[in-house]
């Protein structure tokens, strides 16, 4: 793929992924449901922000009993009220802090989970699929940040809802005037909130996108960071990777200057009203202002009373200030997670409860493909009116140069895409939806380069399965040969991707993978010996009959020399599409 198209691509993947993120907020429902380990938690921070309130009384009280000169000893009772309090009201907080975070942790726990049995269950060979490096982008970076929104944003939204409106109430209940201050500032600070964060809305997708498109270039150009040298495009990647950073670097000041606008906006509205509130009760404790008390003028400590709760009646939307960004990030990360399994389409048979009731009719290992028609692009079928019709048993190799279908009839066989038209037959059976997961259990699937965990041998051949012991594994490491090598790796652990082993020791190992499964009766092989040298193709020819005995196997590849020893030969080629169960006789 050359660097244009690439680009090309990487850029049509964010403008999808942009489009459906701005449809999952036309379709988003009025407000998330809540876990209740959630809930709870914010209402422990509730009830501690409302502790203020008696707080407030006692040292209004003790401040009122001081002016008149009457310190004895209710002062220290009130004193030690007010640090009782003190401490309850933080013990509250912070178990309702830790209830947040980790209700916060398991709500992300559990979406992660889904997004990734979402992707486990599409085809690999799905054009639609995100790219790895925005796929690892949201689900290991952007994801994180539903943390701060669920465990500090959502308890910040309960006491807006519930604090302010019960000390607008005691405040009411001293003076109508101090009230009605606090009742027309209060609402100014929302509207310009609501206004800020639309704004921060887009701004933090836009972001997140500009994240995963860079991740995937990226990844990208890692994979191909031997062609990009080849062909002297260092500079150029150089470039454009600049350019991609610079353009993440704006989006994220853009993010941050909104966040600090909306602190600014809260800071200035909630200071002007805590003022009016001060100057309203100094004047009316000075005499100018004899209004706005329910009967008599207040007295000081009522006065005080009224002053202490003004601050804490901004408080929660302070607070609200401060995590707005976390809002705005949190619910573009939720949305990016949901995108992920919402607007992806699933394999055949991805639901498992229809696999589980599913019970097979049959163990037969035929395989018949009937008319079937196929294109990856409109403009171009890749199989018209294709027939197949392998029976229990037999070795079949499909052979034809790149790009003739190959892999595509290997694919069409496990599930892993649909035809357009016509069926395909697992043992006598139609593979539909229902039974698609049962009929792939039969089946294993090796390809050319296998993908190798970081451990040891024994462990990428069990690949935690329950059935597979060490004799199953000694077995299978006998029948593909690679006995000497897992004596030398036992004290040493493989790398990721097989550092540590050849090409064709790492095709051996995934036959050895194949070997231990007891249920397989089918082998899929798509180019096996590929890009191997004659001496290494030779002996995976080897360890792939020694594994196929007793099993039908379906061998694509382009090498004659594999070809020969298999019982049948499909050729494919421009001539042949239309190819109609003609078997011809291996050289």
């Amino acid at each position: 793929m050359s660097r244009k198209d690439t680009d090309n691509k990487l850029e049509l993947v964010a403008d999808e992924t942009q489009n459906a993120a701005k449809k999952t907020r036309k379709a988003r429902r009025p407000r998330r449901a809540q876990p209740p380990l959630l809930k709870r938690g914010g209402w422990l921070q509730v009830l501690a922000a409302l502790i203020w309130i008696p707080q407030a009384a006692m040292l209004a009280y003790a401040v009122g009993l001081i002016a008149n000169a009457q310190f004895d000893s209710r002062i220290y009772g009130l004193a030690g009220g007010i640090l009782l309090l003190g401490v309850l009201r933080s013990l509250l907080d912070a178990a309702g802090g830790r209830m947040a975070y980790r209700a916060a942790r398991q709500a992300l726990t559990q979406m992660r989970a889904k997004a990734l049995q979402a992707l486990s269950s599409r085809s690999p060979l799905d054009i639609s699929r995100p790219s790895s490096g925005e796929t690892a982008s949201i689900l290991a970076e952007q994801a994180e940040m539903m943390v701060p929104y669920l465990s500090r944003f959502v308890p910040i939204r309960q006491k807006v809802m519930t604090v302010p409106f019960v000390i607008l109430a005691f405040v009411l209940w001293y003076s109508w005037t101090s009230a009605l201050i606090l009742l027309i500032a209060a609402p100014l600070i929302p509207l310009f909130m609501a206004l800020i964060g639309m704004r921060a809305q887009k701004a933090s997708e836009e972001q997140l996108v500009e994240m995963g498109s860079m991740n995937g270039f990226l990844l990208d150009r890692l994979r191909g960071l031997a062609t990009i040298r080849s062909f002297g495009a260092v500079d150029q990647t150089a470039l454009r990777l600049r350019e991609n950073a610079e353009t993440l670097r704006k989006k994220t000041m853009v993010v941050l200057r909104i966040a600090f606008l909306s602190s600014a906006v809260l800071e200035l509205f909630s200071a002007l009203g805590v003022a009016m509130v001060a100057v309203y009760i100094g004047f009316h404790l000075l005499g100018p202002l004899n209004f706005g008390a329910w009967g008599d003028k207040l007295v000081l400590s009522e006065a005080l009373f009224v002053l202490l709760l003004a601050p804490a009646f901004f408080e929660p939307l302070r607070e609200l200030s401060n995590a707005w960004h976390d809002r705005a990030s949190g619910e573009a990360a939720i949305d990016a997670l949901e995108n992920l399994h919402i607007h992806q389409a699933p394999i055949v048979g991805a639901g498992l409860k229809a696999d589980l009731q599913f019970k097979p009719q049959s163990q037969s290992q035929s395989i018949t493909l009937n008319a079937i028609d196929y294109s990856y692009q409109a403009e171009r079928k890749v199989l018209q009116d294709f027939h197949l019709a392998v029976q229990q048993g037999e070795k079949v190799a499909i052979l034809a140069p790149s790009g003739m279908g190959k892999s595509t009839i290997l694919a069409l066989i496990a599930g892993l895409i649909k035809p357009q038209s016509g069926t395909v037959e697992i043992g006598g059976q139609v593979l539909t939806d229902e039974n698609a997961g049962q009929l792939r259990g039969k089946m294993v699937w090796v390809g050319q380069k296998p993908h190798i965990f970081a451990g040891s041998v024994r462990s990428n051949i069990s690949l935690q399965r329950e059935h597979v012991d060490q004799s199953h594994m000694d077995a299978a490491l006998q029948v593909m040969a690679l006995s000497d090598v897992s004596n030398v790796m036992d004290n040493h652990m493989l790398g990721e991707g097989g550092i540590g082993l050849s090409g064709g020791e790492a095709v051996r190992l995934a036959l050895a993978r194949a070997a231990v499964d007891p249920d397989a009766t089918i082998i899929l092989a798509d180019e096996p010996t590929a890009h191997l040298d004659r001496e290494t193709a030779d002996q995976i020819t080897k360890s792939l009959l020694a594994l196929a005995k007793g099993k039908t196997m379906l061998v694509a590849t382009h090498d004659e020399t594999l070809a020969r020893h298999m019982d049948y030969v499909i050729r494919l080629d421009s001539e042949r599409q239309n190819y109609a169960d003609v078997r011809g006789a291996a050289e």
